[in-house]
């Protein structure tokens, strides 16, 4: 019996999540299966990969053999070197102390890369949402401005028709004067 790691697929329609699991090669992908180890969830950014470390390591040093996506999640893990490094210990070629020192140095920088990569996103992502306020905040202020000059004219039209059907007070007021004059000189008189 060969056995495989691979993913059985659930969730719904076009929201895909998987699982990671142990089984025989010949059963079908969502059916039976003999261990799951872990989970996968494509639809986050960066992908959310948990897996259970070392039982996924017993079953790769016992011979189970992992698809290709699989693999490439193990690898992101860590899983595929530590398994290396085992296979290396195994044989006599480095002690038990230097495979796990080369793993803590590759999965500390793997993290900082995770840390790093979640980092620039979330930071992509407030630049966006600044540049759409500050691209909304620009579009209202032109509409305001746009109608605080309609008013403006408008303001100017009605003081424009309200000259025109009323007399100017200046040409009110050089008739009154030459009345004014008239009475003011019966006045002195």
């Amino acid at each position: 019996m060969s056995v495989k790691i691979r993913l059985a697929r659930r969730g719904r329609k076009k929201q895909a999540i998987y699982d990671v699991v142990v089984a025989d090669a010949r059963a079908p992908r969502d059916g039976r299966f003999i261990e799951k180890i872990g989970t996968y969830n494509p639809n986050t950014n960066p992908a959310s990969i948990n897996i259970n470390n070392e039982r996924a390591l017993t079953w790769l040093l016992n011979g189970a053999q992992p698809t290709d996506t699989v693999k490439a999640m193990l690898s992101y893990r860590g899983i595929m070197l530590k398994k290396h490094l085992q296979i290396g210990v195994l044989k006599g070629a480095i002690s038990q102390e230097q495979a796990d020192a080369k793993f803590g140095t590759w999965l500390e920088e793997k993290d900082a890369k995770i840390v790093s990569k979640s980092d620039k996103l979330a930071a992509s992502k407030a630049d966006v949402r600044a540049k759409a306020l500050a691209a909304e905040v620009a579009k209202n202020q032109a509409r305001l401005d746009a109608k605080q000059a309609k008013e403006d004219e408008q303001k100017a039209l009605l003081a424009a028709a309200e000259a025109a059907n009323n007399p100017a007070p200046e040409a009110a007021a050089e008739e009154g004067a030459p009345e004014a004059s008239a009475e003011g000189g019966e006045a002195e008189a």
